[in-house]
Order: C-alpha cells, then structure tokens, then sequence
C-alpha cells in the first residue's frame, strides 16, 4: 500500500499542471473536450498529497474508450474500469460514475489523470469541488486539517484514507451544489478553471 503524507502547499504545482497538461494535449490531441487541473493541488494554499490531479473530459464512451487506448501507447499506467463512488442525493446508477484512470509515465511526476464523460455527475463533481474550496477558504481551510489528521491516523494506509475521506468530500459538495444553484455556477465558469 502507498503512504498517505500530506504536505504544505506548493506554488509549483500549478506550473507542474500546466506541464502535464501540454503532453496529454498531445497525446490525446480532440480526443479531450477540456483538460483541467482539480483536487487539492489545484486549490492555493491548500495542503495535499503531493501528487497532480488531473481531469480530462471527454464527450461520450467510445471517446473515453479512445482517450484510454492513447495514453496506454504513451506509455502511461491505465485503468480503463475504474469507478467514481455514489454521492448521496445523485443518480445512483453506477454508468454515469464509470470512469477512465490513469498514473504518470514511468519516471515522471506522481500524477493521477481522470478520464470522465463531460457532463456526468463524477465530472461535474470534480470541477465543482474545486471551484466550491476555492471560493470557500474556510472550508478549504478545514478540509486540510481533516486530511491531515487522517494522514496520521492512516500513514500507510492509502486506500482507507480514500474511503474516509470520500464522505468528508461529499458534505463539501452537497454544500457546494446549494452554492452553484445560488450563484448560477456552471462548470468552467470559474475564473481559475
């Protein structure tokens, strides 16, 4: 199992985005409807894992299946079955939460690149998340202190520590739905997509 060890924040990382980004264009070419920096590492000031989350957006299943067979020959590690977990309060039909994923290349930076169908609930939860911790600082604020103390709980325990974390999340994103309903957010209406 990885270690779970979670770090300040790094002004770097947005530059680390950017470079990742710019080759999976590449690679992936208009397979990819948008390609956006999410997670923690995309939120200023917010402490994390120091590995770059990644979501690339793609316009339907064959597309995802294309996206996942490009990077392969990449030379990146993919899952082409992975699955997003159910939020309370959304579609509970586990098709719309399927999902493409992949890791870095072999010697490059830790990344995590998800592959998700625009428009599906797990997309859109991913951009709202983020543009929720970057609006809300308090939030985000308390959010890095429950994954730090998660961390310690949990050192060596990766895949615990997701499975603990996924409920914190989904109390920041039904908080977060109430918001883009208030404020009329869409995804990539944010000013820092």
């Amino acid at each position: 199992m990885a270690s779970v060890q979670i770090v300040a924040a790094k002004s770097g990382w947005a530059a680390e985005f950017e470079a990742i980004a710019a080759h999976l264009r590449t690679v992936l070419a208009t397979t990819a409807v948008r390609i956006d920096h999410v997670g923690s590492t995309s939120v200023e000031g917010l402490a994390a894992k120091d590995v770059i989350d990644i979501q690339v957006t793609v316009a339907g299943e064959s597309a995802l299946q294309i996206a996942c067979e490009l990077l392969l020959r990449a030379r990146y590690v993919v899952d082409t079955d992975g699955c997003d977990h159910i939020v309370p309060g959304e579609p509970d039909d586990p098709d719309l939460w399927r999902k493409g994923f992949a890791s870095e290349r072999p010697g490059e930076r830790r990344s995590n690149i998800h592959l998700r169908i625009d428009g599906r609930p797990n997309q859109v939860y991913a951009l709202l998340f983020r543009d929720y911790l970057r609006e809300h600082p308090t939030t985000a604020e308390a959010y890095a202190q429950f994954k730090a103390r998660a961390a310690v709980l949990l050192p060596e325990d990766s895949a615990t520590y997701a499975e603990l974390k996924d409920p914190v999340c989904d109390l920041v994103y039904l908080a977060a739905r109430v918001w883009a309903r208030d404020t009329g957010w869409r995804p990539g209406t944010s000013a820092r997509a």
